[in-house]
């Protein structure tokens, strides 16, 4: 598989990017290494995870999907240099006090983060870190509007950007990112890092799949004028997009129950559960159908070669998944499809943005 630049770094990564939040919860740890294993097989050499994961977030499994790729990398010399590892800090607590006590994100918050991913992941230096979510109040995880009354803001980006340089200059970090961003706070960290010499984000990881194209509207201006990459996560929206809810809903008794959105409650209330979000996925699903394809194949296939997309992260509970993820990058969509695909899209818009 070939790679390409991540934004303006020296950071060069596969177009298929694996993503690790079940490793830990669904996934147990053989099996993660099984899967870590056919994915750089394959030539799969972007590895993804948080401080946070396993998800769903809970205080016992903190941090244990980070120890198990640590301890991947220590089984397997000279693995770790054959991937580019990327982490994310984790934003204000947003309910998990076992992330962290106060309500911000501070500079040495962040500093004592990456110390504990670095020990759990066994390894000297992060390639991207990236903050997970934004240390202000912004419009996220299925919020749709900002409302600057729940302004709480206590760390400026200037002083988040100090402190990821510190960690640069110590070595222990590479490159930068962010995560579940707005136009504003991209423009702000790229502004401010020209501005101060601080070190300069290579990407955003936002959703992006067929039920969520939020990222067309604006994000993709501002980052393609920028020269910051996108991640784009969640391509198969936790499962609605491989049709595996096409005949019984997430809480219905016939739907597969070992998957996420129906074994986890906490999932079904965000956005991916919404009943209009199962219902535009069940219309992109036949539409796949019905241009000879599977419903996986034609929403990696979206993803896969978009030009707002450096790199598309998968996440998989089974080798099965793994090598069906991988495979559908041979997949190519025709303009009939993707016309198709933008009718709907006018018809239903973004329901699980």
């Amino acid at each position: 598989m070939h790679t390409l630049p991540l934004g303006h770094s020296d950071l060069h990564v596969t177009p298929i990017c694996l993503g690790t939040m079940t490793f830990g919860e669904q996934v147990a740890e053989p099996a993660a290494h099984a899967i870590l294993d056919r994915a750089l097989e394959r030539g799969v050499n972007f590895i993804d995870t948080a401080e946070m994961y396993a998800v769903p977030a809970r205080e016992a499994t903190c941090g244990a999907t980070e120890s198990i790729i640590g301890r991947w990398f220590a089984s397997r010399p000279g693995t770790r240099g054959k991937v580019v590892l990327a982490t994310k800090v984790a934003g204000p607590s947003r309910g998990m006090p076992w992330i962290r006590k106060g309500q911000g994100m501070t500079a040495a918050d962040i500093v004592a983060s990456c110390e504990g991913s670095l020990r759990r992941l066994q390894t000297d230096v992060i390639d991207l870190y990236q903050i997970h979510w934004p240390e202000r109040h912004v419009p996220a995880f299925g919020t749709l509007y900002y409302d600057p009354s729940k302004e709480a803001s206590t760390t400026p980006i200037h002083d988040q950007l100090e402190a990821l340089a510190g960690l640069v200059r110590a070595g222990k970090v590479r490159y930068v990112g962010l995560s579940n961003e707005t136009p504003y706070g991209v423009h702000e960290f790229v502004r401010l890092a020209e501005q101060h010499g601080l070190p300069r984000v290579a990407s955003v990881q936002n959703p992006y799949c067929l039920l969520n194209r939020s990222w067309e509207n604006a994000m993709d201006e501002t980052c393609h004028r920028l020269g910051v990459s996108l991640l784009a996560y969640s391509p198969l929206a936790f499962g609605l997009l491989t049709g595996k809810f096409d005949q019984y809903a997430p809480t219905d008794a016939g739907a597969p129950q070992q998957a996420r959105i129906a074994r986890y409650e906490s999932v079904r209330k965000q956005r991916w559960g919404r009943p209009e979000a199962l219902a535009a996925a069940r219309r992109y699903n036949q539409l796949a159908r019905d241009h000879g394809l599977s419903p996986t194949q034609m929403a990696l296939a979206f993803c896969y070669h978009q030009w707002r997309v450096s790199s598309t992260i998968i996440g998989v509970t089974s080798l099965a998944q793994l090598d069906e993820d991988l495979d559908a990058w041979d997949t190519r969509l025709s303009p009939e499809l993707l016309a198709a695909i933008d009718a709907v899209r006018w018809e239903m818009r973004d329901p699980a943005q």
